[in-house]
């Protein structure tokens, strides 16, 4: 067996990446620059003092000071005061503030004669991380400002101690530990998770889009001269470049992230960078079956992108599989990257043995056999290439 028709092949795959900017730019750039971006985005952590709106219709003493206490809060940044509904509501279409809670008129008369008044607090949803950090702010001054009435009312009247009331109004006192990330930092989240979706997104696109350009120009069937009439001589040739150059990048990308930026890892540095190299293959591979499928470019590459972007909420990222309806769900499967943010939970996050994420691993080595299985058919498209546009 000579090397010599895979050694022209990966001189033509390299050939095709320096031909044009806009290959490298995809391989090396995005997801370099996508890291750095999204770093220094997260850089504080989590998203604090988020900008929100007063509508005191009371103006009592009771009203001020639950506006104060609003203030103090370290999620919400009271940036205005409002006469009326309609006021704030037009500072949330403008996008001036992303909410606003709401005193109702008589409030402290209503409060004090024990009639129960409504305080009303509206989020625009659409934001969703710094609208559920101002609902945790506001939903934690009602709370907190309906317990102490009820507290007050209590120790007034006679019935209880001051003590005794606080044990009946919180009988049980939680305490709450985050597991592996005390400091609730969305930085050690998201960027290990929308890092790695970005890296497969962009190498299935480029393995789609070089493949069957060559099925669209009609330059396949010089190609596959080249590679001895083998298809996956052909397809190889193209891919180890791709493979190498985004494992470097991806590497590189997880020493931004856990070397510079201390990002927590309780694993060797070789279990995420082999977990990575495995994600650029199976992204590959994922590709290479969608091409063997839809041998033509505008469809293939069309189709990865819509997996890619939708793997960014179908891989559980932000929503528990387990939790989805099963007909949505069984698609996070289908996934490459779902399997590496497996182990990055696994063994960055939980740093278990190994031996106990090998599934995963193995899983992300099957992308590319399913890959080779429709090469037969890829090879007749390529021997025989039509263009459909």
């Amino acid at each position: 067996m000579t090397f010599r028709p895979l050694t022209r092949s990966i001189r033509e795959g390299i050939r095709q990446l320096v031909s044009r900017p806009v290959y490298l730019t995809c391989l090396v750039a995005v997801p370099l620059i996508f890291t750095l971006f999204f770093i220094n985005l997260m850089d504080e952590g989590v998203a604090m003092r988020v900008p929100s709106g007063v509508v005191d219709l009371d103006h009592s003493a009771l009203s001020r000071k639950v506006t104060r206490t609003l203030a103090a809060s370290q999620y919400v940044d009271i940036s205005a005061d409002y006469e009326s509904f309609h006021q704030a509501n037009d500072a949330v279409r403008r996008g001036e503030i992303f909410g606003f809670f709401m005193i109702p008129s008589d409030f402290q008369k209503n409060t004090l004669g024990q009639r129960q008044p409504t305080i009303t607090y509206y989020c625009n949803m659409t934001y969703f991380v710094p609208a559920s950090l101002m609902f945790k702010g506001f939903k934690t001054v009602a709370v907190t400002t309906a317990g102490g009435l009820v507290q007050a009312t209590l120790v007034n009247t006679g019935f209880v101690g001051e003590d005794a009331s606080m044990a009946l109004i919180q009988p049980v006192s939680m305490q709450i530990q985050g597991i592996n990330n005390p400091w609730m930092n969305y930085n050690y989240y998201l960027t290990n998770s929308f890092v790695p979706g970005m890296i497969a997104l962009m190498v299935a696109l480029i393995t789609a889009y070089t493949i069957c350009d060559e099925i669209k120009r009609g330059t396949s069937v010089r190609l596959m001269h080249q590679s001895g009439g083998s298809v996956l001589i052909a397809v190889l040739g193209k891919l180890i470049p791709q493979a190498v150059i985004e494992t470097v990048v991806g590497a590189a990308c997880l020493a931004i992230m856990y070397g510079f930026n201390h990002f927590p890892m309780h694993c060797p540095a070789w279990h995420m960078i082999l977990a990575m190299m495995l994600l650029v293959i199976a992204s590959q591979g994922f590709a290479l079956t969608i091409c063997c499928i839809i041998p033509n470019l505008r469809f293939s590459v069309s189709l990865c992108a819509l997996t890619g972007i939708l793997a960014f909420s179908i891989a559980a990222f932000s929503f528990p599989v387990s939790d989805m309806y099963p007909e949505i769900g069984i698609f996070s499967y289908i996934l490459p990257v779902r399997y590496y943010f497996l182990i990055y939970a696994d063994q960055a996050l939980n740093g278990i043995p190994l031996y106990y994420s090998r599934f995963y691993y193995i899983a992300l080595l099957i992308f590319p056999l399913t890959g080779l299985i429709g090469l037969p058919r890829l090879k007749k498209r390529m021997l025989k290439p039509v263009y459909v546009p």
